[in-house]
């Protein structure tokens, strides 16, 4: 068994998934990155070991729950266990427009993946750490990416908001549970961030940053949300448990 934690991260392909596996290898985690395909899996490779962590990756789909066991056994024998769990994978809608127009495919795929897929992975996961044997070569804890969506309205995806406000539902969920199991959960609220999903409106909002959309008046990037998950993986913030931390710049402080 290896001496170093280890942490498996969904959506890890690319990204805020990627960031936040070479984030944490820097704190000293171990990496088993799963996603719908391998596209991008050698470069999250690559920036894992560069940060000095070992990388293995499991191509799934998480949204199929079926295959949560096979993924679940991958993960917890490559580094023998797991001490933390990042729901980052997630989907928009399926396309932006009139709320009036949302269609049962688009709320169904939103939250699929946005939601069923990490509450159930989440169940599958701490079951493995409280069971008798499970290592704890570290802090431990589960953490949930959800959105500055998950209280800031967007009717034109209202779908994609709608699940993210109920990601940070089952996040404070599982913090209940598992506090008394010693395992941390944790929300993470990105703001805009530079990733391949706010890509085809980047114009916009680079408009809208420059106006002032939030008081620090830049892009997020992948890597200040990574950075964010590390700590908290890492255990710097040992008496807290629930909480959502936002990473967007300020963009959720209300303004008069």
């Amino acid at each position: 068994m290896s001496a170093r934690p280890a942490a498996l991260v969904t959506g890890a392909r690319r990204g805020i998934g990627r960031a936040t596996c070479a984030a944490l290898a820097a704190r000293g985690f171990d990496i088993v990155g799963t996603d719908i395909s391998d596209d991008g899996a050698a470069e999250t490779a690559a920036a894992v070991e560069a940060a000095g962590g070992r990388f293995a990756f499991q191509a799934a789909d998480v949204a199929a729950l079926d295959g949560h066991a096979a993924l679940l056994d991958s993960a917890w024998n490559a580094f023998g266990g797991l001490e933390c769990l990042v729901n980052n994978a997630g989907v928009g809608a399926m396309r932006r427009g009139d709320l009036l127009e949302v269609t049962p495919e688009s709320w169904d795929r939103a939250f699929n993946v946005n939601v069923r897929a990490g509450f159930f992975l989440s169940q599958a996961v701490a079951r493995r750490m409280v069971a008798d044997g499970a290592p704890r070569r570290g802090a431990r804890s589960i953490v949930f990416v959800s959105s500055a969506n998950a209280t800031l309205a967007s009717p034109e995806r209202g779908e994609y908001a709608a699940s993210k406000s109920a990601v940070s539902m089952v996040a404070r969920v599982f913090a209940l549970r598992l506090a008394e199991e010693g395992i941390a959960v944790h929300e993470i609220r990105p703001g805009v961030i530079r990733t391949d999903m706010t890509a085809p409106v980047a114009a916009r909002y680079d408009e809208r940053i420059a106006a002032g959309l939030s008081p620090i008046r830049r892009w997020g990037e992948p890597e200040d949300v990574g950075r964010t998950i590390a700590a908290l993986a890492g255990g710097d913030l040992p008496f807290s448990t629930g909480d959502a931390f936002h990473v967007d710049g300020g963009l959720h402080v209300g303004r008069l």
